[in-house]
């Protein structure tokens, strides 16, 4: 039988733009904030004295700047792996709303009775949540099938994390509740190996048989102590 995939995703530490209440795309994105990285330290101050994620084999990240930050803090203690970019495990593309404050964004495209739609784009040029979810879910099942077996560590953003409970978890597109999602919080799903061609073990079940297991989700323990000392 074939090791189980793993495939770990770590939101990246508070931002910029979070504490400015802006909304930071390609452009608008100015990374961490100090008490960031405190987060990201404490997250790498954990994996190293843990392991729990020794062995891993790929570290992804998106290209903005807080994704990166992030990836680089906790990179040497996974082995000191070569970081990679993927634009596809990016927050939503916010297209013309990218550095606005989210006031600027509700007077310019969310006038008084527009309803929320997750089939409509956030701003000209953006991604509606539909078309987000549908390039992560690709993006999420793309990684784990190019690398069966294997630990992979995506360091990403809250809306990538939602995502993978679409992707993974078969969550509806529209659900009756939110989700708390923390900074350099660790999201972990696994997916059982097949049975090895030839072997005498049972046949390999079909894709739709195998299920993804969601191990654990927002995990935050690493943080105790931290936001108290900012």
């Amino acid at each position: 039988m074939e090791p189980a995939t793993r495939l770990v995703l770590i939101r990246h530490g508070e931002s910029c733009s979070t504490v400015d209440g802006t909304l930071g795309g390609h452009e608008g994105c100015r990374g961490l904030t100090e008490r960031g990285r405190r987060q990201a330290q404490a997250l790498a101050d954990r994996l190293d004295r843990t392991g729990e994620l020794s062995g891993t084999s790929v570290l992804l990240t998106s290209v903005l700047p807080r994704a990166i930050e992030t990836a680089e803090i906790v990179a040497p203690v996974l082995g000191g792996l070569e970081i990679e970019r993927d634009c596809d495990f990016c927050e939503l593309h916010v297209g013309e709303a990218d550095g606005l404050t989210w006031e600027e964004v509700r007077s310019l495209y969310r006038p008084a009775g527009r309803r929320d739609d997750r089939f409509r784009p956030l701003a000209p040029g953006a991604e509606s949540w539909a078309t987000f979810s549908t390039r992560v879910g690709t993006a999420l099942h793309g990684v784990a099938f190019a690398h069966p077996g294997t630990t992979v560590v995506v360091v990403c953003h809250g809306g990538v994390i939602e995502g993978s409970l679409l992707a993974l978890g078969n969550l509806p597109l529209r659900r009756s509740f939110d989700v708390a999602i923390g900074n350099t919080s660790l999201t972990e799903w696994t997916r059982p190996g097949e049975a090895v061609a030839g072997s005498d073990e049972a046949p390999a079940r079909s894709d739709d048989e195998i299920r993804w297991k969601l191990v654990r989700f927002n995990d935050t323990a690493h943080l105790a102590g931290v936001d108290e000392n900012s």
